[in-house]
């Protein structure tokens, strides 16, 4: 039973998978080629794969009999069919829970990131002088404010948690069902329409589903406050980037903080030469402790499936 892993993970990861059965990496740092992955489902027992490697039903129409489990290092999986996987008989895997902190944690350092312009005065010091003054890089409160969450699940409501916890915003959400977690703290769920003019801050935390794919486009943002900041730690699809990019350069929207892009490693050309928008490398769950954690969970679930169970982490769709 040997597994192919399509980009090298934290050692104390591949020192847990060696323990458990042989594997081969991909010797070189960067994503796997489709010929690769092709390789990886035809002739192993398991795939560890990573968001950006797509496992689409054409590279799935390759495996051998041998493959059982396609094991995403992610919360996402929508860079697996998990629905043609499941039909050859292949379990699909992802980590949840273990990377709520470490990504609701880099909204937050997205949002006060844009709100205080901190990348912006970083250049400042570091490329010209500069003398305080009562109007000289003015930005917005956070304390005390209203948040609107767009999709109040695991990381969502962690957000929205610390939201109301650490910083008495008044916090309002969408989604398509009540979480109680939020709502005990005083959390209203409303329309989106609703909460896309009332929010001073707009988080988003929905998966990358044919239903949200540009779930903000330019008549979303025209709906919010001018003084109103965007932040996305989802799926880049789930915002137009033209149409946030044209907000952005009118002052339709104040600001935005962005960790996901809609064509991915590609940026919106038009959105670099922005300084109303920090911009950050799909660094969510980049934490020492969380990577490592993501891969343990990893190998659990190859454990459970070299052991002849299901493995605890599987997608099930909806």
């Amino acid at each position: 039973m040997k597994v192919y892993v399509s980009r090298r993970l934290p050692p104390t990861v591949m020192e847990a998978l060696g323990k458990i059965c042989a594997y081969d990496v991909n010797p070189e740092d960067r994503p796997a080629s489709k010929d690769e992955l092709i390789n990886g489902v035809k002739n192993y027992f398991a795939v560890i794969s990573m968001l950006s490697d797509s496992i689409d039903a054409d590279v799935l129409s390759h495996a051998g009999q041998d493959l059982k489990l396609i094991s995403n290092y992610g919360v996402g999986f929508n860079n697996v069919d998990v629905k043609f996987a499941n039909q050859k008989g292949i379990y699909v895997t992802n980590t949840p829970d273990v990377l709520n902190n470490a990504t609701a944690d880099l909204a937050w350092a997205l949002l006060f990131g844009a709100a205080r312009k901190i990348i912006e005065c970083d250049r400042i010091v570091r490329n010209e002088s500069f003398a305080w003054a009562p109007e000289y890089m003015l930005g917005y409160d956070v304390t005390g404010k209203t948040l609107g969450i767009i999709g109040a699940g695991r990381i969502g409501s962690n957000f929205g948690r610390k939201a109301i916890k650490g910083f008495n915003m008044k916090v309002i959400y969408y989604g398509r069902h009540n979480t109680p977690e939020l709502d005990e703290l005083g959390a209203k769920r409303v329309s989106l329409d609703e909460l896309l003019s009332e929010s001073d801050y707009i988080s988003l935390h929905v998966p990358l589903t044919p239903e949200t794919k540009h779930l903000i486009g330019a008549n979303e943002l025209a709906k919010m406050k001018r003084t109103a900041i965007l932040i996305n730690t989802s799926r880049g699809p789930v915002i137009d980037e033209k149409a946030l990019a044209e907000a952005l350069k009118n002052h339709v929207i104040a600001a935005a903080g962005l960790d996901v892009y809609e064509r991915e490693p590609e940026v919106e050309e038009s959105l670099k030469g922005l300084k109303n928008v920090t911009l950050a490398p799909h660094v969510g769950s980049a934490t020492f402790d969380t990577r490592t954690n993501m891969g343990l969970m990893i190998v659990r679930n190859i454990q459970a499936v070299i052991e002849g169970n299901e493995p605890p982490n599987m997608v099930r769709l909806k």
